[in-house]
């Protein structure tokens, strides 16, 4: 990877969507006027992230917590918008990619923390509250910043984040976010805006650069999580249904592609069905666009909610079952619509 650092200029205007946005080097990103090309060479349409840079706003300095597969597209959308952003992750030496177009990569929290807005992008409750909610991390954060959580955590823990951080005179803002990998390198997820409404018009061109579009959920940032977090669970018994449907089809000699290119043509058209739906016909598990013990997590959460409202799932508790029987198969690392392979081996159907 090149060392050099790609920053944007603000006044070339690409000529496949006709926006004024960022130019980089030939290899990267939108080129020159006169150079007609889709916005990335690596996105499949155009781009939204740097469209930011129309605005006459400067810059913003912006803490970044976490460099998963999420967290690394979504810092490197808001530096090529041209934010001064600083890239913090437990492990070291994964910002590589964020770092090439104007990143600063940080070792210690804190000075990811001690920005005017930050944003954090990590794993579960427990990673969120070691970096973000410990005491060292609450000193370093500054009052009156903004904490803009992107991760599906509990509701539980944003309550607890408010009441942290509001007591240092920080704001806390849930916004988690619908989209896979792909979809963020494009600037194109579904953020769930939930905080101080003023909190959220500040940081709202921010979530611009890396979502199509921000729902304004509520005031009380957990109403974000429980969004997130019933959206997941569909998509959860989604991935099962088409694991079983696939399954059948599988069994009784027809096939699963074709059964799920005609659900996708006719009845179920979209992101959910178009894309896992190939996965699982396909039974193409990895890289993991999102890893099955988050599934998991997620699964629990739904289930915590539901429980606390006096509510059975009936079909949560049998999902949990699944994606327990996939871990107990080493499926850990795999994407969570692997859980396909649970309904598999009940068949009887070998893994090929």
């Amino acid at each position: 990877m090149s060392s050099t650092v790609h920053r944007p200029r603000r006044s070339t205007r690409c000529e496949w969507c006709w926006t004024r946005t960022a130019a980089f080097g030939p290899d990267r990103g939108v080129r020159a006027i006169g150079e007609p090309r889709r916005c990335s060479a690596r996105y499949s349409g155009p781009s939204r992230v740097t469209a930011f840079l129309d605005r006459e706003e400067s810059a913003v300095d912006v803490g970044f917590l976490g460099m998963g597969t999420m967290g690394q597209p979504m810092a490197r959308n808001l530096a090529r918008a041209g934010h001064a952003v600083k890239v913090w992750n437990r492990t070291p030496g994964r910002a590589a990619g964020v770092v090439d177009y104007g990143a600063t990569e940080v070792s210690a929290v804190s000075d990811a923390l001690h920005q005017p807005v930050v944003f954090s992008s990590l794993a579960d409750d427990r990673a969120f509250a070691d970096a973000v909610l410990s005491a060292p991390s609450l000193q370093a954060a500054q009052p009156g910043s903004v904490h803009v959580n992107l991760a599906t955590v509990s509701p539980g823990m944003s309550t607890e984040a408010v009441s942290a951080l509001g007591e240092r005179g920080i704001r806390y803002v849930a916004a988690p976010v619908f989209g896979r990998a792909e979809v963020a390198e494009a600037g194109e997820l579904t953020v769930l805006a939930a905080g101080d409404p003023t909190a959220v018009d500040e940081v709202a061109p921010l979530l611009a650069v890396i979502g199509r579009r921000t729902w304004r959920i509520g005031d009380d940032p957990k109403q974000a999580n429980v969004v997130k977090i019933l959206g997941n669970y569909l998509i959860a018994n989604a991935i099962q249904a088409m694991a079983e449907a696939t399954t059948v089809a599988e069994k009784v000699g027809g096939s699963p592609e074709l059964l799920m290119e005609v659900m996708n043509d006719s009845l179920f058209p979209g992101g959910v069905y178009g894309g896992y739906g190939k996965m699982i016909a396909q039974r193409n598990y990895e890289p993991a666009g999102f890893r099955l013990t988050l599934g998991l997590k997620d699964v629990r959460l739904a289930l915590s909610e539901a429980h606390d409202a006096r509510i059975g799932l009936l079909f949560g508790s049998a999902l949990e079952n699944v994606f327990l029987d996939a871990l107990a198969h080493g499926q850990a690392d795999q994407d969570w619509s692997a859980i396909t392979e649970s309904t598999r081996r009940r068949a009887g159907l070998t893994n090929d």
